[in-house]
């Protein structure tokens, strides 16, 4: 997982240092790059501008201020109709400079008044300058309600640009603290925060524009601890490995699935027809016969090893299960699991014993949740699938606390266990076994329905099979995934898409991108 330098997510506390060393060791001033910022701003706002309309700017008492004040220097220089609210009586620092510049250049310039509000209409653009990076309490007083004027302001039909993040955002969560400013556009400065591509900040951000305001990329070695990566679509095109034209079905891996359940062979046959879809040469599911070969009437190219009695897979399955690994390349386990008491230390013994790569979702993580020292065996060669709720059972905690730290749970628990995690949800997280740190920028609510993760486990473990690594097979696997949804979306709609659709949509995006 080493995307290129522009995809880059960085922290406050990262952002922060990088500041610092702007200015402390590589002579930018702080000033230089307030500058900047406001310009890179001011552009975004002209471009917004309507005939006849005006721009607005809501300045606070910080840096975010200042941007806000240089913004409104040069649109006021370039003769549009400009006024700036403050909400503070004094500045400082480079903020209090550009105050003065303003001022002299003739601006416009008083206090916020929220009796008076901003006197904006349809057409009119709001730039919102009031908080930036490091909020960590809900606003109040009139920050609070210059924030709700711009909500008003939105409502009312203008257009509201933000500057670095929407303000009440917290910028490491991406949760709104408070009252929060809903934007069409931000424009973040040097690097994109987390904030903004975390759910739901992206969508409070609105198209997110990435300004360069001359920070020195040779300050990024200072920055400690893993990196965080946006995935790209050019990037995760890199990844596939070329066919060649006499390749033949073996150079492809075979997956073998093991699945199914009464009344859940479907969660099988999806995930067996995505390895297929994914690319795979060859794919083989292992479980009970009658699902089995439920399973194969779904998918006719897919092949079958069943297991022999009945009931929940337990200790006595696994000699046929090591034997059914023989001759494969990567195991995909759990979509519709016949999970019982020793399904746990089964898929202990199988990871540890077989030595093969593995996916690990749905039923066979609940089990492992029981007794997670299972997962030692997989160590360095498994991806962990989870949707929230399987992420609480396995790290300890509610749904409500794995969503409000997506990224420090996943984390924790793929360090703990040295596997990959990818966290499924509004913009999957993947966390390598060294910490690194993808966020997934494709997908949409469609595909919260029944099957969507089954196809998600078989499309990672083709991936596994020809060749890419565990962080790379998660990367590839989520935004491939989520492209397919966005791609049936539009073909179908969002509210009737179901998990068989994306089996049709990886097709398309293999397709488009010719691989």
């Amino acid at each position: 997982m080493r995307p290129s330098t522009p995809t880059r997510i960085v922290s406050t506390e990262e952002m922060r240092a990088l500041d610092r060393a702007a200015s402390e060791e590589f002579a930018v001033p702080s000033r230089v790059l307030m500058e900047n910022a406001g310009r890179a701003l001011a552009f975004e706002a002209m471009a917004a501008l309507e005939a006849g309309g005006k721009v607005v700017i809501v300045c606070g008492p910080g840096n975010n201020g200042g941007d806000g004040l240089v913004a409104a220097r040069h649109l006021a220089n370039a003769g549009l109709p400009v006024e700036t609210f403050l909400l503070a009586e004094e500045l400082q620092g480079d903020a209090a400079a550009n105050l003065e510049a303003l001022r002299k250049l003739g601006g416009s310039v008083r206090a916020f008044s929220p009796e008076r509000g901003l006197g904006v209409r349809d057409g009119d653009v709001v730039v919102d300058a009031v908080f930036g990076l490091g909020l960590t309490r809900p606003p109040e007083g009139p920050f609070a309600q210059a924030i709700e004027a711009m909500l008003v302001a939105h409502e009312l039909g203008a257009h509201v640009v933000a500057c670095d993040l929407p303000s009440g955002l917290h910028s490491d969560t991406g949760r709104p603290l408070g009252p929060c400013v809903k934007a069409d556009v931000t424009v973040t400065f040097g690097y994109l925060k987390l904030g903004l591509a975390l759910e739901p900040g992206a969508s409070l951000a609105g198209r997110v524009v990435l300004a360069d305001i001359s920070l020195p990329r040779l300050a990024e070695p200072r920055l400690k601890g893993p990196p965080v990566f946006l995935l790209r679509e050019d990037e995760i095109r890199a990844m596939l490995p070329s066919r060649d034209q006499a390749a033949h079905k073996g150079d492809f891996g075979h997956v073998l699935v093991v699945a199914g359940a009464p009344g859940k062979s479907g969660a099988a046959a999806m995930a067996a027809a995505a390895a297929l879809r994914g690319g795979a040469g060859l794919v083989t599911l292992v479980g009970r016969a009658a699902e089995v070969h439920a399973a194969q009437s779904f998918t006719p190219e897919l092949m079958a090893a069943p297991l022999a009695g009945g009931g929940p897979l337990g200790l006595a399955d696994l000699p046929a299960l090591l034997e059914a690994c023989q001759g494969k390349t990567v195991l995909a386990v759990g979509p519709g699991l016949w999970r019982g008491p020793q399904t746990a230390a089964l898929l202990g013994k199988l990871f540890a014993e077989s030595k093969l790569c593995a996916v690990i979702d749905a039923d066979a993580l609940n089990a492992l949740a029981e007794d997670p020292r299972q997962l030692a065996g997989a160590a360095g060669r498994a991806v962990l699938t989870p949707h929230p709720g399987e992420m609480a059972r396995l790290a300890k905690l509610s749904t409500g606390q794995v969503q409000e730290d997506r990224l420090g749970v996943a984390r924790r628990l793929g360090q703990a266990h040295q596997v990959v995690v990818l966290l499924k949800g509004a913009r999957t997280v993947v966390v390598d076994t060294n910490g690194a740190t993808a966020i997934n920028p494709t997908g949409n609510p469609g595909m919260a329905t029944a099957g969507c993760g089954d196809v998600l486990t078989g499309l990672i473990a083709a991936l596994l099979a020809q060749g890419l690594t565990p962080g790379g097979a998660a990367c590839a696997g989520a935004y491939v995934h989520g492209l397919a949804g966005d791609l049936m979306k539009a073909k179908r709609g969002e509210r009737g898409l179901v998990a068989t659709d994306l089996l049709e949509g990886i097709t398309e995006v293999w397709a488009s991108w010719n691989a």
